[in-house]
């Protein structure tokens, strides 16, 4: 069962559902099976807007707040969303939602669903802690929303419902990963990071341990690999190999050194080494992945 408070809708509104015509193209189309929308909206301060779900609905529902505040029950837990908060309920779970009757919530609103919805949920219960919810508000964001919803509107021609669906995939997106955003900007150790990527760049010819740079940058090897991983999700020796192998791939693809004079330049003296370094990172041997970029 579910209850709808006000039926007559908001003042300065936007919905739009999609029809089952055009739901079966999305599930089957290549492009949007995986992500499509099937209800979006925006709702201008929603006096007395209010929602309960027994039976949940069934898609995932996401729920942008930009004015005013209301609050989602899911569980045994109620989410209070405030202004440039946002939240996602999942799928098929008794819930409700309600503006506050002080000051209602002006919210954007999508369901959504497909193969990666619920990896994309997970993502957001993951990383769901107390400030991640919080997403600075951005007018681009606000005229992404209304091309997605002129596009839904305007067309049902396979071109157009695909770039709607792309588009509000990095909507939601955007939101699900701003802290990742926010991490690449935050400036607290980046200096550090920064210095040392730099470092294992311009001495691609080398051959350092981790004891090396850790004696360079006068930290213990346990914090530095602490850090650098958590900045760049790679253990130093692993980033720098990683690095050695892409300078290995322009060699081969815009010069005529050979495998021996491409592993000296940088920094393995045994080939037969660097032939194994290089297929475990690119999946196949530097001969025969010189062979297949000549063809």
């Amino acid at each position: 069962m579910q209850t709808v408070s006000l039926r007559e809708g908001f003042l300065g509104q936007k919905m739009l559902s999609l029809p089952k015509s055009t739901m079966s193209l999305l599930k089957e189309n290549k492009v949007t099976k995986s992500f499509y929308i099937s209800d979006l909206g925006h709702y201008p301060k929603a006096a007395h807007h209010f929602r309960y779900r027994k039976k949940g609905a069934k898609q995932f529902i996401f729920i942008y707040c930009t004015k005013g505040k209301g609050r989602v029950n899911l569980g045994n837990t109620i989410h209070i969303i405030e202004p440039n908060q946002f939240f996602i309920i999942p799928k098929n779970s008794t819930h409700e939602y309600k503006a506050d009757d002080a000051e209602p919530w002006s919210i954007f609103w999508f369901h959504f669903d497909g193969s990666i919805a619920p990896k994309l949920y997970k993502r957001f219960i993951e990383r769901n802690v107390t400030t991640y919810k919080n997403a600075p508000f951005s007018g681009s964001r606000i005229k992404v929303f209304n091309k997605i919803f002129e596009l839904f509107q305007g067309s049902n021609q396979d071109a157009q419902l695909e770039y709607a669906n792309l588009l509000s995939l990095n909507f939601i997106s955007s939101f699900i990963y701003h802290d990742t955003e926010l991490l690449n900007n935050d400036k607290n150790g980046d200096d550090l990071i920064e210095s040392i990527k730099n470092y294992l760049l311009q001495n691609i010819d080398k051959n350092f341990t981790l004891d090396d740079i850790a004696k360079k940058f006068n930290y213990s090897k346990s914090h530095l690999h602490t850090k650098f991983k958590k900045k760049t999700g790679y253990p130093v020796m692993v980033f720098f190999n990683l690095k050695k192998i892409q300078r290995a791939c322009e060699y081969l693809n815009y010069t005529d050194l050979s495998i021996k004079e491409i592993s000296f330049k940088i920094g393995f003296q045994d080939p037969l080494y660097f032939s194994r370094i290089f297929k475990n990172f690119m999946g196949k041997s530097p001969r025969n992945y010189k062979k297949s970029h000549l063809k």
